[in-house]
């Protein structure tokens, strides 16, 4: 090519720089000192900080025109190497709302996550719909096509703003949602709410952590927006990029001996007492279970009784569901059975091996519990479970009872991988103590029955109720052997999974 003809372009490619610069302006220099001045990253600082270096390429940076970006940043970019497509509000422009050209931008982000199978990632501060004149007719909202997603691609969600609308619905359609302190979510704004109502409440009051958190819309709670981004890179480090991909091992742990290798658990007998009625923090089982204690847990503040953690075991990635005798004495609420119930679909939605820790009296008595729906949470908790089509395995620790044992997968016939249970541990209807009270038995009556409830796990093990009654010491080791060999069944390419139930 001449000079002169490559010449000929300088115009047009100036040009297309100014406008690529108007964009890049965001809402200004001032709007977005502003809006870094309340310790916030902007929109496209965002991006950057959640992205490889150097991966981030742009799409739709001319849409809206004048407007730059049309308040939102979207583009492709990688995560640990990982491709993932990613959209990102942009507050200093329009307040991050929502017109024509951006509602476009955003079904073309879920539109490529699921074209291309890559993880989709929403950073989240608007103000909802744009009143712009404009009439959308039947112009396909971005929410359907994140529901053809779900279940298909990880979809993540970081609140990193005040997010209010149409815009706020993206986050409770996603599997992981996060939220920093000066995130805040909600149907209608402050200023709605009070035209709406009368109800003067501050952005804060109506859908900032301290509401969030307690109702189960958001799952985990950060300080500022880089610890949010870099705990979303983290999560997805557990996830393949697709339901048509299995997860990956961690890179290097297939060579160090330490992952790989059987390893003594006898710390276990020291955590786990062998008084049922002694407490013990099922963090610490965690800790010494998986291959590091940098395990990542989810909705640690929401539903405590059950834990819900992303680990390893020997190098592969895998999800936990443990109850937690320090809360409620591990008994199931309807808080814990909804928090479980998500995880395990989301878990086997992405073929990750469910791994559940059983010590629990049952699902929680009590007329708060019933008003708080603990059968249909229970219920929801046990179709996901059943159904789940990933590797499963079970360890009963010291005890199981009634539907609080069957949705921890304590169930025979339940297509588990390996089920394990400690010698002494005690299962069936419900306690003796409870038993004894319930058919107001006499002393001698109730010592039967506690000599029967100790006697359980043996009875149980003879007429092949478990695999196997395991030392403590052998915990890790049985379950690392166990999940290797049932990876083996993998055998052919994974589809995503076809939902057998009707969820409670």
């Amino acid at each position: 090519m001449t000079s002169t003809q490559a010449g000929a372009w300088d115009e047009t490619l100036d040009d297309l720089e100014a406008r690529r610069k108007r964009s890049y302006a965001m809402g200004g220099a001032e709007r977005v000192a502003k809006h870094r001045a309340k310790g916030k990253l902007d929109a496209r600082a965002r991006v950057r900080a959640l992205l490889d270096p150097g991966s981030f390429q742009e799409f739709g940076t001319l849409v809206g025109g004048e407007i730059a970006a049309d308040a939102i940043v979207t583009g492709t970019g990688e995560i640990n190497g990982m491709p993932v497509v990613v959209g990102a509000e942009d507050f200093t422009t329009f307040a991050g709302t929502i017109a024509p050209g951006s509602n476009a931008k955003r079904y073309r982000v879920a539109e490529l996550a699921l074209r291309n199978r890559i993880p989709m990632v929403m950073l989240l501060e608007g103000a909802g719909f744009r009143p712009t004149g404009d009439h959308y007719g039947r112009t396909p909202t971005d929410l359907l096509m994140q529901a053809q997603c779900s279940g298909k691609v990880p979809i993540v969600t970081a609140v990193l703003g005040p997010s209010a609308g149409h815009g706020a619905l993206v986050a409770p359609v996603s599997d992981f949602r996060v939220m920093s302190d000066q995130g805040s979510i909600f149907t209608a704004g402050p200023p709605v709410v009070k035209a709406s109502t009368g109800e003067d409440i501050s952005k804060e009051d109506l859908g900032g952590p301290t509401v969030a958190i307690p109702s189960g819309v958001i799952h985990n709670h950060y300080a500022d927006d880089l610890t949010c981004l870099n705990e979303v890179r983290r999560y997805l480090s557990y996830f393949p990029p697709s339901a048509w991909s299995y997860p990956a091992p961690r890179p290097g742990d297939a060579d160090d001996p330490e992952i790989t290798g059987p390893r003594d658990s006898s710390e276990l007998l020291e955590v786990v007492s062998r008084d049922n009625r002694r407490v013990y923090d099922m963090h610490d089982v965690l800790d010494i279970v998986l291959d590091t204690d940098d395990w990542m847990e989810i909705q640690p503040k929401f539903g405590q009784a059950v834990i819900c953690a992303l680990g390893h075991l020997g190098g592969h990635p895998v999800a936990v569901v443990a109850n937690q005798p320090q809360v409620l004495a591990g008994s199931i609420d309807a808080a814990a059975a909804d928090k479980a119930a998500h995880f395990i679909q989301v878990a086997d939605s992405f073929h990750l091996p469910l791994i559940f820790l059983a010590d629990n009296p049952g699902m929680l008595p009590g007329s708060r519990s019933e008003r708080e729906g603990v059968l249909l949470a229970g219920g929801k908790m046990f179709a996901a479970q059943t159904t789940a089509t990933t590797l499963k395995l079970h360890l009963t620790l010291r005890k199981a009872y009634g539907f609080g044992s069957m949705v921890m997968s304590l169930l025979g016939f339940d297509n588990q991988v390996a089920a394990f249970a400690y010698p002494g541990a005690t299962m069936g209807a419900m306690g003796a103590g409870a038993l004894s009270s319930a058919s107001g038995a006499d002393a001698d009556m109730a010592k039967q029955l506690r000599d029967m409830e100790l006697a359980a796990s043996y009875y149980s093990a003879e007429m092949m109720g478990f695999d196997e009654l395991i030392d403590p010491r052998e915990t890790r080791n049985q379950l690392l052997f166990a999940l290797r060999r049932g990876l083996y069944s993998r055998q052919a390419a994974p589809e995503p999974v076809q939902r057998t139930a009707i969820m409670p």
